[in-house]
């Protein structure tokens, strides 16, 4: 019961990310009995069954917003924003499906973090679950959140980092004594800045063949003819032509280092 308590009560995103998804499940099922239905009133059984209840509650909880954690501490935010903005510049409305943009920019953030979630395997979850000389819980968190710390760093900006360490006057003497709470923030506000910067890059080709579609029917008296009729085949065939899907995902994961 007491490791159950230290999941319910332990606020660090790596524990979401990395042991109460994984480890705490599988110790919870096989530790903590399911309580019985009784409608008896009073008592120390009842007592227990309910407070085993309520942390069994407050581990789904906390497992509820796993999926939250996953998204703000991963690639995905840069490439989920950059797919979108290739779709906006195209101007395809829908097409690709936001289904197809968030499945791909998911398997392509497992592909990034690949290396960082096989040293959290090897190094902490691993450890904690084998079945002989087990690491304890605090020492596979602090473990796990190790790998996950030192992605972050190394995809964050300096300035986001001091801007949001001055904001609540902490003073650290590296980066590797940046809070995680701290450290979470800078990462996603350094990963959209990065996605907007690429966003700028990947709109500039298309306007420039919307204006040379514009100039064309305005030379050719063809003002009633909207220019997105036009535009559209031929920034579709540009994009083909360079092959498009191709490069902008290897550059996407060309620019991580893990």
């Amino acid at each position: 019961m007491a490791n159950l308590d230290r999941i319910v009560r332990f606020s660090k995103p790596s524990l979401v990310l990395l042991l109460v998804a994984l480890a705490g499940v599988v110790w919870a099922q096989q530790q903590v009995p399911i309580p019985s239905i009784n409608l008896g009133i009073g008592g120390e059984s009842d007592k227990d069954q309910m407070s085993t209840s309520l942390k069994i509650l407050g581990l789904l909880t906390v497992l509820s917003l796993a999926p939250a954690i996953l998204i703000l501490t991963t690639a995905f935010t840069r490439i989920v924003i950059v797919l979108s903005f290739v779709r906006t510049a195209l101007g395809t409305q829908s097409i690709p499906p936001n289904q197809v943009i968030i499945g791909l920019s998911l398997f392509l953030s497992f592909f990034v973090m690949g290396p960082t979630y096989q040293k959290i395997n090897t190094e902490a979850i691993q450890p904690y679950m084998a079945a002989e000389n087990p690491i304890s819980f605090e020492v596979a968190v602090d473990r796990a959140e190790a790998p996950l710390r030192e992605f972050m760093l190394k995809n964050t900006y300096e300035k986001d980092l001091k801007m949001l360490l001055d904001m609540r006057g902490e003073k650290v003497e590296s980066r590797e004594d940046v809070p995680i709470m701290t450290l979470i923030p800078a990462f996603v506000i350094s990963e959209l800045k990065t996605a907007f910067v690429i966003g700028f890059y990947i709109f500039l080709p298309f306007v420039v063949i919307d204006l040379i579609v514009a100039g064309l029917l305005m030379g050719m008296g063809m003002m009633m003819m909207p220019p997105v009729v036009v535009s559209l085949p031929a920034k579709l065939l540009v994009f083909v032509l360079a092959d498009g899907w191709s490069v902008l995902v290897k550059a996407l994961l060309a620019g991580y280092v893990t």
